[in-house]
């Protein structure tokens, strides 16, 4: 894969001809006799090259006037992985698009975030996708009022301000562009093979999807062996959470299938569900490119067989990137038994409540600025750690130090690595879980080091370092295949 592959035609045709799934989300293709764009994968018989055109997002194939496809339903692709990997300003602006920023606080709080000027946004995403930040959030929210209509017994009011348009006027308009069809039409077709969602308010069952292969071992048993009590939980084959969302609160639980991870989310307030989707995907790294990282790794002979036991292999990530700071700063040299009591401890003490009638989820994680107002003496860990908690959700509640989507990774690294007891192993582990690195590496982690003796690679950090930079750019997924040479419960689904 490659970026800005919508320009070269010769491969496009060739995906499309074959029908490949590894290239939805990548590109789409635009049919300029049915004025219809469809995923690469798309079922029917694909039109004659001179038909067809290509464009980088569902956005610009929308902005070029064309409908999308009933059969393939491009607009539920999984992602670009290219906006995970990627760290310049298109990449962390699609980040914060896909997070509900556009919807929440404009174009100028977009730019505002970034540290760029909305001019220059709006220059940098049309050349390269095609389409503008209005145009993108536009597309977003009309896959999300699509779910909603097609899942949901929600009024068509309801659903309208739920997807973030700003009248019901607008929102019939933009479905009927963009599908063909009205917002009725849609649930009707819809009836027959999509149950709506059950009878607690606010509850909606979909389906999130991804590139296959993904194995789901390490991905769901790592979100497992480290679950917080009331905040998380494994029960009846998911893994559930609370959610801090925007505008409330929500209730998440996550089912690993073949094809899908089925996805249901209670919600306190309809208008987090674009940014709550967003952030399941992102905790479960599901628009990441196994063909590019298996052929990266398998490329080393001392990983080829640890890719090849289990292809598709995902970095387990985080809904909260401030949560996971403080998880990880509670997990400094002790185990994961040990990070889980003294996390449970602080949700016990300072979460806020939440009702989960389903199960037995009872709090949210505490808030940074909740967090700050605690008495550092108070906290049954040693004191070198206090005094780095403390100072960390200091910097968190001010906004001193921000961890989310739109931050500069190389940047925020060095500035967690200025703080009191921050070494590189907190460092780099928030880098690979709450920052998003492809790429980042933990050569002083244990499993690390116990599995590089297993297999004969090299032992001191330096040195592994140094060996690693073949795996690059995605030594956090080498990590996950080092840490499955072990039988920590991490790397086991859960029964």
């Amino acid at each position: 894969m490659q970026r800005g592959m919508h320009t070269d035609t010769e491969r496009c045709v060739r995906a499309v001809r074959s029908k490949d799934a590894r290239f939805d989300g990548w590109f789409f293709t635009a049919v300029l006799t049915t004025r219809i764009y469809c995923r690469p994968s798309c079922p029917v018989v694909p039109p004659k090259p001179e038909n067809m055109t290509f464009h980088p997002s569902a956005a610009a194939c929308q902005q070029a006037g064309f409908r999308a496809c009933k059969r393939c339903r491009p607009d539920t692709s999984p992602g670009s992985p290219e906006w995970n990997r990627r760290a310049d300003l298109t990449a962390r602006a699609m980040r914060l698009i896909a997070d509900g920023v556009v919807d929440r606080e404009g174009v100028p709080g977009l730019a505002a975030r970034l540290g760029y000027s909305t001019r220059q946004i709006e220059r940098q995403l049309l050349a390269e996708l095609g389409a503008g930040p209005l145009a993108l959030a536009r597309a977003q929210r009309a896959q999300t009022a699509r779910l909603l209509v097609e899942t949901t017994p929600l009024p068509m009011a309801d659903v309208a301000f739920a997807a973030g348009f700003s009248s019901v006027r607008a929102f019939n308009d933009t479905v009927r562009e963009v599908y063909a069809l009205t917002p009725s039409d849609l649930r009707t077709r819809a009836a027959p093979k999509s149950p709506l969602a059950g009878t607690t308010p606010g509850t909606l069952s979909l389906r999130l999807p991804f590139r296959t292969p993904l194995h789901p071992d390490n991905l769901f048993g790592h979100l497992a062996a480290t679950a917080v009590p009331g905040v998380e939980e494994w029960r009846d084959g998911a893994y559930r959470r609370t959610l801090r969302l925007p505008y409330g609160h929500g209730i998440v639980a996550l089912t690993p299938n073949p094809d899908h991870i089925a996805c249901r989310l209670t919600l306190s307030d309809l208008r987090d569900l674009t940014v709550a989707i967003s952030r399941c995907r992102r905790l479960l790294d599901l628009d990441a490119d196994p063909a590019a990282v298996g052929e990266q790794l398998r490329a080393d002979p001392l990983l080829a067989p640890l890719v090849d036991k289990a292809p598709g292999r995902r970095v387990p990530r985080t809904v909260d990137e401030a949560e996971f700071a403080v998880r990880a700063v509670l997990g400094q040299q002790v185990s994961t038994a040990a990070a889980r009591t003294h996390a449970a401890r602080l949700v016990t003490a300072h979460g806020e409540p939440v009702d989960d009638p389903e199960g037995g989820l009872t709090r949210l994680f505490p808030s940074a600025t909740a967090l700050a107002e605690v008495d550092p003496q108070t906290l049954a860990m040693p004191r070198a750690r206090r005094t780095t908690l403390a100072t960390l959700v200091a910097h968190l509640a001010d906004g001193s130090l921000n961890l989310g989507v739109e931050t500069d990774r190389a940047e925020t690294r060095a500035r967690l690595l200025a703080l009191p007891g921050f070494g590189p192993w907190t460092a780099d582990v928030i880098a690979m879980r709450a920052l998003g690195d492809p790429d980042a590496f933990l050569p002083t982690d244990l499993g690390v080091r116990r599995a590089a003796g297993t297999l004969g690679l090299p032992s001191t950090p330096v040195a592994l370092t140094a060996r690693a930079a073949a795996w690059r750019p995605w030594r956090a997924y080498a990590v996950q295949y080092l840490w499955a040479t072990d039988d920590h419960p991490i790397n086991l689904l859960p029964v």
